[in-house]
């Protein structure tokens, strides 16, 4: 087994409306994955908790504000980047929401939208989003 690097820690959100529509984020046409579907998030910044990280995330993307008690951990997705010279282990942090102040809008990538759970599997997303997608209708099928 290979020992690609210490793991880059980023989180995604799942935001769920109350009819259980979830919000998916439409990456930049001009970045790795340009134009595919995920769940809006980022990378972890040195000092900053998962959850601190997500919070300032979300703001950025899509200008609505969350609260820490309002994260709910779901489960996480593992494997490397693509797209660098030398990939990078990379370990995703999953969290559902279901309250957060604002409407999302758009700020950062090419688009945002709101799908029905089962038809999230469905969509063209970087290959980590989709062990994600799967969890996250699980979670919702369960109650």
């Amino acid at each position: 087994m290979q020992n690609i690097s210490t793991p880059m820690l980023v989180v995604a959100g799942a935001l769920i409306e109350t009819n259980g529509s979830v919000l998916l984020h439409r990456r930049a046409l001009n970045a790795v994955h340009g134009g595919l579907w995920e769940f809006p998030g980022g990378k972890v910044s040195v000092g900053e908790s998962p959850e601190i990280a997500l919070i300032r995330e979300l703001s950025e993307e899509l200008d609505v504000v969350v609260e820490e008690s309002e994260l709910e951990p779901l489960g996480f997705s593992s494997g490397s980047t693509e797209g660098e010279l030398e990939p990078r282990a990379l370990v995703i942090l999953f969290y559902t929401c279901t309250r957060w102040i604002g409407a999302p809008r758009c700020v950062e990538g090419a688009g945002i939208d709101w799908f029905d759970p089962a038809r999230i599997q469905t969509l063209a997303m970087p290959p980590l989003d989709y062990p994600l997608a799967r969890q996250l209708v699980a979670k919702l099928a369960s109650g």
